[in-house]
């Protein structure tokens, strides 16, 4: 799975640099929306937006499968997870000090598709705001 990963992240980074592949957002489109509060938009829908893509239409059947596997174990493990020990650390320094003020950060890929930070701490019974870049906390 490692070798079929590393190839594919290769063919796609050589379909890039040849031109035959276009990603379909911008890195600067993603600092957009993320400073927007724009959450909902689709580039924030993309379930394994932090990983590469690695199914594709091309490839034949058994490396599909093994595409989805690679892309259900990442899903999981790097996404899903780390957003549940997030919110969860979040809600214990929060209940730990109930009459404090905090402010928390996250990278932009916390709050992609599902299960994000903000889902994890809505489950929990918080509601999570927006703070716009340049306005005061």
């Amino acid at each position: 799975q490692v070798v079929f990963a590393l190839n594919q992240t290769l063919l796609q980074q050589e379909s890039l640099r040849a031109g035959s592949f276009q990603i379909p957002y911008t890195t600067e489109d993603l600092i957009k929306h993320y400073s927007y509060g724009d959450l909902s938009s689709i580039i924030f829908n993309h379930d394994t937006s932090q990983v590469p893509n690695f199914i594709k239409a091309t490839l034949l059947a058994h490396e599909r499968i093994t595409a989805q596997e690679i892309d259900s174990y990442f899903r999981q493990e790097l996404i899903y997870k780390r957003n549940e020990r997030m919110g969860r650390r979040v809600k214990d320094v929060l209940e730990e000090h109930p009459n404090k003020s905090f402010f928390f950060a996250f990278g932009a890929g916390h709050f992609m598709g599902n299960n994000t930070v903000i889902d994890v701490l809505g489950r929990e019974g918080y509601e999570v705001e927006h703070t716009p870049a340049g306005q005061a906390i």
